[in-house]
């Protein structure tokens, strides 16, 4: 069983603001019936810019009823800019928190003010976004992507608490999964790039991954490899002992020695053979 806070189970039982604003400057709906929740929002705004009216209709669960009177009490006496700024977070935070699985209550309100902001503006109802996800609810790719990513959600389950999608038949869970999965690649925190090395950096690792890598792999053959010179990604050196008339020495310096070196020291070094 959900555990209520005092302020949301007062709102459920005496919800305020009940009904329709006459002659509204704005409404909003959301939902709908054959989903389970479904609210109306009108409110009026004063000669002075505020809203001095606010009313709601909804039909739903108890977080439902109280999330839409909390959001009428938020409303009144704001100015359109002050009540756009508002998020279905406020919502929960002035009925002191809502349990996980009744976060979409607190977003539907959200949704339904954002409607009726728009009507109060003149602007058209907005095509809905993306391509459908869950059919049992109308949620688009578009909506479970924002959701994800404005209230860092990670889990099918919590997408399910704020916005309902995949808390019918579950055929699209998997679909979901693909969404969350995109959005966290986006927004995990990329690695810090290393810093490219000096040139007198490049050197000593270079001298150090001869002498512990190289160097010890030839001289069981009879061989040997000096370094002659580093220039920009080029470096010279000088074969030794059997390296030096083995007819598989190029091979030695591409397969192995640059390999070594574009490993251990930086992928665009290039080992070149001198005479001197």
């Amino acid at each position: 069983m959900w555990e209520y806070t005092d302020k949301v189970k007062d709102h459920f039982l005496n919800p305020r603001n009940v009904g329709e604003v006459e002659n509204a400057d704005g409404v909003g709906e959301v939902g709908s019936m054959a989903c389970g929740d479904a609210l109306k929002l009108s409110f009026k705004v004063g000669d002075d810019g505020r809203i001095v009216d606010a009313k709601f209709k909804t039909f739903g669960c108890a977080s439902a009823i109280a999330s839409a009177s909390a959001l009428t009490e938020l409303l009144i006496g704001k100015t359109i800019e002050e009540a756009e700024k508002l998020t279905n977070d406020h919502i929960a935070d002035h009925l002191g928190g809502l349990p996980k699985e009744k976060m979409h209550c607190s977003v539907m309100g959200h949704e339904a003010l954002e409607k009726a902001i728009a009507c109060y503006r003149g602007q058209p109802d907005k095509v809905q976004e993306g391509n459908l996800v869950c059919e049992c609810f109308g949620v688009t790719d578009v909506q479970i992507e924002r959701a994800a990513t404005d209230n860092r959600l990670k889990t099918i389950e919590e997408i399910t608490n704020y916005i309902k999608a995949g808390g019918g038949c579950g055929k699209c869970h998997d679909n979901i999964q693909l969404i969350l999965d995109r959005v966290h690649g986006s927004l995990k925190e990329r690695p810090p790039q290393p810093k490219p090395l000096t040139n007198i950096q490049k050197i000593k690792l270079i001298e150090e991954t001869l002498e512990r890598e190289i160097k010890p792999a030839l001289m069981q053959d009879g061989g040997d490899i000096q370094l002659v010179d580093v220039d920009g990604s080029r470096v010279l050196v000088k074969l030794k002992g059997r390296c030096a008339a083995c007819a598989m020495s190029q091979i030695t310096l591409k397969d192995y020695v640059e390999s070594k070196l574009k490993e251990l020291v930086a992928k665009d070094l290039v080992v070149e053979e001198v005479s001197a």
